[in-house]
């Protein structure tokens, strides 16, 4: 089974412990692998679908996980799509996301400490199920550094409320 095959769209959020996947893609068990990972670590998820094989666009699909991480509803998001760069885009327009495509365990890492992104964003077409499962093992395990990084993410948010 390849990740790459077929996964356009999918969400994860996370919430002590709570977690929401949502794929668009024709081999629909592509994003199981990532759903097995939740559970096989204890790890509760919500799914919001899709749960077929039609194509639906990611813009929706980002904004219901992007707005449960803003309003506290969940502590972190993971969203899929062919690149993981629309479907960031659409998720960052939310106030209060920070959604960074990651191709790499370094960047996977790094967004969490250096930018305490909230919301994980891959690419099907891009990586594999292995590294999907890597990158979001590292992402939920990796705390904020803050110091100098605090006041980045501050100024990052001060640029989004038209401050800066």
């Amino acid at each position: 089974m390849n990740f790459n095959k077929c996964c356009r769209c999918g969400c994860f959020y996370l919430n002590n412990s709570h977690v929401c996947p949502n794929c668009e893609q024709k081999d629909l068990s592509d994003i199981s692998t990532l759903k097995n990972y939740f559970d096989e670590n204890g790890i509760r998820y919500k799914d919001f679908g899709t749960n077929n094989q039609c194509s639906v666009d990611y813009g929706p699909i980002a904004a219901q996980v992007a707005h449960a991480v803003a309003n506290g509803e969940a502590e972190k998001g993971i969203l899929c799509c062919g690149t993981g760069i629309g479907i960031s885009i659409a998720a960052n327009k939310v106030k209060g996301i920070r959604a960074a495509v990651v191709t790499n365990a370094f960047c996977a890492q790094a967004t969490r400490q250096h930018n305490d992104s909230n919301i994980l964003c891959m690419g099907g077409r891009v990586i594999s199920e292995v590294e999907a499962v890597e990158f979001t093992k590292i992402f939920l395990n990796t705390e904020f550094e803050g110091g100098r990084h605090e006041r980045r993410v501050q100024q990052i948010t001060a640029i989004e409320n038209g401050e800066l």
